[in-house]
């Protein structure tokens, strides 16, 4: 009897780890998204939303595209692209896979510290880090010209820290604007 209730009770764990099926969960299911329909709302990535195509010819112009910001702008003594300008580029790169006719001249530039030779090279080392963002979203390398201006086309001519800060940047010029 002994016997029996021990292969008993071997027989109901046995039975109770079959009854316990290894399936999936099911996957919860995300809420519905909520839209703004708000004209002045801001994406997570901080470029407003707009109901223009927006890898068209249209949104290039349109300040409420993402694509009517041109610049990217760098740390001091820097020509690493930053992760905030990361979602522009990847804008910019979409509408160049889009619109294969189109070229982009990136224009390099740095503030009037350093000497012209170091900004000039500074300036190239920026417009090159854009370039290569790009190309690495896709762009084809034919589409795309860097350049540097150096010191040269100042966007402030103030001299604090602020205004340097605006002349560190790459510029992005399309086809026809250049």
């Amino acid at each position: 009897m002994h016997k029996t209730l021990s292969s008993l009770l071997t027989l109901a764990a046995i039975l109770s780890l079959v009854g316990c099926s290894s399936q999936p969960a099911a996957p919860e299911q995300a809420g519905a998204g909520v839209e703004d329909r708000n004209p002045n709302a801001v994406t997570s990535t901080g470029v407003a939303t707009t109901s223009i195509d927006p890898y068209s010819l249209a949104a290039l112009k349109d300040p409420k595209s993402p694509l009517s910001k041109r610049s990217i702008y760098f740390d001091y003594d820097s020509f690493v692209v930053k992760d905030e300008y990361k979602a522009l580029l990847d804008h910019h790169a979409k509408f160049l896979a889009a619109n294969t006719q189109f070229k982009m001249l990136i224009q390099g530039n740095a503030d009037e510290r350093g000497s012209r030779e170091y900004n000039l090279a500074l300036g190239q080392k920026r417009s090159e880090a854009v370039k290569k963002a790009l190309q690495l979203l896709g762009v084809q390398e034919a589409q795309l010209e860097s350049v540097s201006l150096g010191e040269e086309k100042p966007a402030c001519m103030d001299q604090s820290e602020s205004c340097w800060a605006q002349n560190r940047r790459g510029d992005m010029l399309y086809s026809g604007e250049f």
